[in-house]
C-alpha cells in the first residue's frame, strides 16, 4: 500500500555493544554469526530507519570471498529496462485514453479499459525495485519520491467524482477548483491517505467507476465522457491530465536509472558492491514478505472490505498479486521469469549454495502455485466466509509469501547482507 511503509525494527536487527561502560560509541562486532551492523531509529518512513549499513561482517575472511559486481551492474540493466517497458506500457494506455476522449463510445471506453490492464503488469513488475530509498520512494533533493502519487490506494472515490448517492461529489463536482496538475497534486492524501488523486487507480476508477456489481467490476457509462456537459468537460480533463502525470512520473524513473548519466544509477553502482546489494534483496523481500502478504493479502482478508483490494474497480486484483511476484522473480533470476542470466542472484547463489538456491526455487514455485489458484475476482474471496475453501487458498498464499521471504532473507545473509521484513523475524535467518 503506497504510503504506508511500516517499518518494525525492534528486535529484529543485532545490535552493537558499547565498547566500554559508559561510552557513546558503538563498538564494530566481528563474529561467527555474522552480526548486522547497527539500526538507525527514526520515525515511520524516515532516512533514520534504514540500517547504517546493510553488510554484514565476520572474523573470517573468506566469509564474502566472492564478488557480487555482475549481479549489481544486472540489477541496474533490469531496473532501466522494466521502468521503460512500464513508461511505455502508460504511453500506449494514454492514446487509448485520448482516443476514447475524441470520440466517446462502448467501443473506445473499452478500448482504453482494455489497455490499462494491458498496462499495469509492466508497472507492477517494478515494485520489486522499492523498500530501499531508491528514487521512486526518495527524489534526488531527499523529498518523498513519485510512488504516492502512481500507485495510491485504497482510493476514496467520492473525493474525485461522483459515486452512488453523491451525485456532485468530488474535485470534479466543484467547480471552482482548477483543474491543473498542481491543484490536483495539491489536494493528493493531504487530510487522509485514501484522498488519492493521480495515479493508476485514479485512472482506474475514471474508466470503471465504482464497482457495485459482486460479479463483475466497474461499469461506468461513456456518456460521462461527452463533451458538453460541464461536469463531463471537468472528468475529461481531470482524466487527460493525470494520464500524463503518470507517464512523466514513469519516465522519470526511466531517466533515474539510465546507463552513462548523472543520476541514481550511477550512485548505486557506485557503492560499496554489498551495499547495493543489500538494497537490490531488501526490495524484493520486503515487497514478497510485507507488501504483498500483508498489505495486499492480509489486510484485506481480515477487514473483509473491498475498499482494501488491490485494483478494486477493474476487478484485476489477481494480475498484481501475480506480477509482483513475479517481479521479484525476475530479480532473482536477473531478468525475465522465462530465463536464468548467468550474472544473476540464483546464479551466485548456486554457486556458493546450491542447497539455498535450490530451496530459494521451491519457495519461488510454491508462492507461484499459490497465487494462482486464488479464486477470481478477488472481492470473491472477501464474501466468503472464515474456513471457507476460497479463504483458505488465499491464506495459504499469504503463508507462502511470508514464507519466501524469510528465505530470502537467508541468502541475504549468506551473501553477507542484512535484510529485514517487517512483521517477519529475518535479520539473524
Amino acid at each position: 500500500m503506497a504510503v504506508k511503509h511500516i517499518r518494525l525494527w525492534t528486535g529484529f536487527g543485532t545490535f552493537l555493544s558499547v565498547a566500554a561502560a559508559g561510552s557513546a560509541t558503538a563498538a564494530t562486532v566481528f563474529d561467527d554469526s555474522h552480526a548486522p551492523m547497527m539500526l538507525a531509529q527514526g520515525g515511520e518512513g524516515s532516512e533514520e530507519d534504514r540500517p547504517s549499513s546493510y553488510k554484514l561482517l565476520s572474523n573470517d575472511p573468506q566469509a564474502y570471498a566472492f564478488d557480487v559486481r555482475p549481479q549489481v551492474q544486472a540489477y541496474a540493466k533490469l531496473v532501466q529496462s522494466s521502468y521503460a517497458a512500464s513508461a511505455n506500457g502508460a504511453d500506449r494506455m494514454r492514446t487509448a485514453i485520448k482516443a476514447m476522449l475524441a470520440k466517446p463510445s462502448a467501443e473506445t471506453l473499452a478500448a482504453a479499459r482494455a489497455a490499462w490492464v494491458e498496462a499495469r503488469p509492466a508497472y507492477i513488475v517494478t515494485e520489486a525495485f522499492r523498500f530501499y530509498d531508491g528514487p521512486i520512494d526518495v527524489r534526488p533533493d531527499g523529498e518523498t519520491g513519485p510512488e504516492p502519487h502512481i500507485n495510491a490506494w485504497p482510493v476514496n472515490e467520492a473525493f474525485i467524482d461522483y459515486v452512488k448517492g453523491q451525485p456532485r461529489s468530488g474535485i470534479i463536482g466543484d467547480a471552482k477548483v482548477a483543474l491543473t496538475r498542481e491543484s490536483i497534486l495539491a489536494r493528493d492524501q493531504v487530510s487522509d491517505e485514501s484522498d488519492v488523486t493521480t495515479g493508476w487507480h485514479a485512472i482506474e476508477f475514471l474508466l470503471w467507476g465504482q464497482d457495485l456489481d459482486i460479479k463483475g467490476p466497474g461499469n461506468r457509462p461513456f456518456t460521462d465522457y461527452v463533451a458538453g456537459k460541464a461536469s463531463n468537460d471537468r472528468r475529461r480533463l481531470y482524466l487527460s491530465t493525470i494520464t500524463d502525470m503518470l507517464v512523466d512520473d514513469l519516465r522519470s524513473l526511466e531517466v533515474q536509472w539510465a546507463p552513462d548519466a548523472d543520476n541514481y544509477r550511477r550512485k548505486f553502482l557506485a557503492l560499496e558492491p554489498r551495499e547495493a546489494l543489500g538494497r537490490v534483496i531488501n526490495g524484493m523481500a520486503n515487497l514478497v514478505g510485507h507488501e504483498l502478504a500483508t498489505e495486499r493479502l492480509s489486510v484485506a482478508l481480515d477487514s473483509g472490505d473491498q475498499e482494501d483490494e488491490h485494483s478494486c474497480f477493474s476487478d484485476t486484483t489477481h494480475q498484481d498479486h501475480l506480477y509482483d511476484l513475479r517481479g521479484a522473480y525476475n530479480v532473482w533470476l536477473g531478468g525475465s521469469a522465462e530465463t536464468m542470466a548467468p550474472d544473476s542472484l540464483r546464479a551466485l547463489t548456486m554457486s556458493i549454495d546450491p542447497a539455498l538456491a535450490s530451496r530459494t526455487d521451491a519457495l519461488f514455485t510454491q508462492a507461484l502455485a499459490a497465487v494462482t489458484l486464488m479464486d477470481v475476482p478477488f472481492d470473491s474471496i472477501l464474501r466468503a466466509p472464515n474456513g471457507s475453501p476460497p479463504r483458505q487458498r488465499a491464506e495459504a498464499a499469504v503463508a507462502a509469501f511470508q514464507a519466501l521471504g524469510v528465505q530470502l532473507a537467508k541468502v541475504g545473509k549468506r551473501l553477507g547482507v542484512l535484510v529485514i521484513v517487517p512483521g517477519l523475524e529475518t535479520a539473524t535467518g
